[in-house]
């Protein structure tokens, strides 16, 4: 049995947007979400991030006051998903609900203060720091908020993490094991041991993120949550929903290779295992939502695969990094880049790969530099390419 997956709901708490109407109007405008802010108790320690809009979030985020900052951020985003999808989740449901959320790190805030207190300070951590850092508390949250009693756990592998949970959810719904789910990921390490760690291993930019331009240094750490509600299709039909866009394949393996080093092979073999099946006009009618760190190895290295997957269609692709807005929200990225796809695919509008400055020869597509671009799309594609090798690409269709 193999039943369609649609889209009903869709939440996010970015960078550059607080929810899904102003993360769209910020990444449409490219707005760039990057700053250099203060990341220890003392405030001496500055970082080149992307943080949640701390004005628009905070008060939202006490709907989970015994929480890690990634639940309550994985909370806000579910909120908007759910309302937007006007699920209801009743005792028939419910056992047929699944809660699939991704995290890279876990309760990172948590565990820096926990650990710093009881070193530096002989404090002992808080009764509740366990169940504040463990990775499964979003989806254990969410499925308790939310009355959802089918399969829930978290999914951990890094950078592929959301992409992950969406892929997975939808193979539970294509399967018949459940019927609806809640979906994507949430990440929040912005704390000084953290990025601490992320400094030594030298791929964090100094100033900020230029995907795919001759001139970029790095990465940026960004925080947020991307959340989706996943429905199979004819039970979304059923009861009236507005159906934003169809789950129409995915693609998951690992190079086996390397820890740091991306494979472009192992990148196109996703990609290609996304696409099996999947009908598109021509390749000017694809969008794709890039991996696009912008560090030095990872942006040829999506280059040539996506040139291996698409031949000499890949000149008529459109491809952006949105990370040069939000910066790179880790685990939770593939959730707010599927999200970026999903809204790109229904405007017809590219978001622009911003703070590009000079053509790569090595990065040779057309990344929307600066501004974005006006297409008619059947396809949109989110890439994730994951530390340690392990990549997962979801390809979505208009309803």
């Amino acid at each position: 049995m193999s039943r369609n997956v649609v889209v009903t709901g869709m939440g996010a708490v970015t960078p550059i947007g607080s929810d899904v109407k102003a993360y769209w109007q910020g990444l449409a405008a490219g707005k760039c979400g990057i700053v250099k802010r203060e990341y220890t108790a003392a405030d001496k320690y500055a970082m080149t991030a992307a943080t949640a809009p701390i004005d628009d979030v905070e008060e939202r985020l006490k709907v989970l006051p015994r929480g890690d900052r990634f639940s309550q951020l994985a909370v806000v985003a579910a909120d908007e998903a759910v309302k937007q999808a006007g699920l209801e989740v009743d005792e028939a449901l419910a056992p047929r609900a699944a809660c699939i959320i991704g995290t890279g790190i876990g309760g990172q805030s948590t565990f820096d203060k926990s650990y710093i207190g009881l070193l530096c300070n002989g404090r002992r951590p808080h009764p509740l720091s366990i169940l504040k850092i463990i990775p499964n508390a979003p989806a254990s949250h969410l499925s308790i908020r939310h009355g959802l009693r089918g399969p829930a756990f978290a999914i951990s592998s890094a950078c592929a993490s959301g992409a992950h949970a969406i892929g997975v959810c939808a193979d539970l719904i294509r399967n018949g094991s459940a019927d609806v789910g809640l979906a994507g990921a949430s990440e929040a390490i912005l704390t000084y041991g953290a990025l601490e760690a992320w400094t030594a291993m030298h791929i964090l930019a100094d100033e900020t993120c230029r995907p795919f331009s001759k001139n970029r240094n790095g990465l940026v750490i960004g925080e947020g949550a991307g959340i989706l509600v996943l429905e199979e299709e004819n039970h979304a039909r059923e009861r009236g929903a507005e159906i934003l866009a169809r789950i129409a394949g995915f693609g998951m393996n690992a190079d086996g290779k390397d820890m740091i080093n991306p494979s472009a092979e192992g990148a196109a073999g996703a990609m290609n295992a996304a696409l099996e099946g999947v009908k598109f006009s021509d390749p000017r009618s694809v969008y794709i939502n890039a991996h696009g760190t912008g560090t030095l190895m990872n942006d040829p290295t999506e280059t040539r695969a996506v040139r291996s997957v698409f031949g000499t269609g890949a000149d008529d692709l459109i491809i952006s990094s949105t990370k040069s807005m939000h910066g790179h929200l880790l685990g939770a990225a593939g959730g707010i880049e599927s999200i970026a796809a999903i809204l790109a695919l229904r405007a017809g509008v590219a978001p622009p790969t911003v703070n590009y400055d000079e053509p790569d020869p090595a990065c040779d597509l057309n990344y929307a530099p600066n501004e974005a671009i006006e297409r008619t799309f059947d396809l949109a594609i989110s890439n994730s390419f994951a530390f340690g090798g392990l990549n997962a690409v979801v390809a979505f269709t208009k309803a």
